[in-house]
């Protein structure tokens, strides 16, 4: 329905109408999923991404002279990594018997766009609630894990769950230790931990960095959520983690930092 060259046109035109440099940038790929009205953009590196964003203004008129519910741009660079880290937690689902886990990970090879499957079984497991708390329990619902909710206590009070007495910095950073003492034997644990995945007594799982989604899809996906409380150097260092991990953009952490500082 797009094609890159018509797409590269757009943004010079919308670019020199709004007195923004036309800075040379290349589209690699233009992938459009009529179902959803979505158009996924695939530049070919993070220069020309940011051309093609150019500030939020000119992805936002290319989205209104397309008439499209949404428009993304991503770098090829973005997708390469991606399947980097799909094909470890693709051989990790296998070896451990994490069968509920293949399809979405064999969905997300063909990203964009994201069709996930519906589950078609339960697995028990527990969820402890971190920075992104809405995606892990998106997450949680959209992979069949079922069992107990923890949080540390008062960090997210419109949330349903078991408050425990932790130290805030596990409002970002879970431990290990304790969580895998709450969970039974090879259960599985969903929260945002440093590896993607982990097998002790439990099977640890951080399913943002297991299927490599950044926070700016997360938010569409579940929707975003933010602690009560926490501890600022914690969210500076959580943020920073995530900006060089490629898992959130430095304007979204910049966004999220002077949010805190302002609490």
């Amino acid at each position: 329905m797009f094609s890159k060259e018509e797409i590269e046109e757009l943004v010079i035109q919308i670019r020199r109408e709004h007195g923004l440099p036309v800075t040379p940038f290349e589209i690699d790929e233009v992938r459009y999923d009529r179902e959803e009205d979505k158009l996924f953009i695939i530049a070919h590196d993070r220069t020309d991404k940011s051309v093609i964003i150019g500030s939020s203004l000119v992805i936002g008129k290319l989205k209104e002279i397309l008439g499209v519910k949404m428009v993304s741009v991503y770098t090829t660079l973005d997708l390469i990594l991606k399947r980097m880290q799909l094909e470890k937690s693709l051989n990790f689902a296998e070896e451990h018997g994490l069968d509920f886990l293949i399809p979405f990970i064999k969905a997300e090879f063909n990203f964009p766009p994201r069709k996930w499957p519906k589950s078609k079984k339960t697995v028990n497991g527990i969820v402890f609630l971190t920075f992104n708390a809405q995606a892990l329990l998106g997450f949680a619902n959209s992979f069949g894990v079922k069992g107990d909710i923890y949080g540390v206590r008062y960090s997210f009070p419109k949330l349903n769950f078991i408050p425990v007495d932790r130290p805030i910095r596990e409002v970002f950073f879970p431990n290990e230790e304790f969580l895998t003492n709450l969970a039974q034997e090879g259960e599985v644990i969903l929260s945002e931990f440093k590896s993607p995945a982990k097998v002790q007594k439990a099977i640890l799982i951080n399913p943002i960095k297991f299927l490599r989604i950044g926070y700016f899809e997360l938010k569409y996906l579940f929707g975003e959520s933010r602690p009560a409380v926490f501890d600022k150097v914690d969210l500076l260092e959580y943020v920073v983690e995530m900006v060089s991990e490629g898992l959130m953009e430095a304007t979204d952490g910049a966004r999220i930092i002077r949010w805190g500082w302002k609490r």
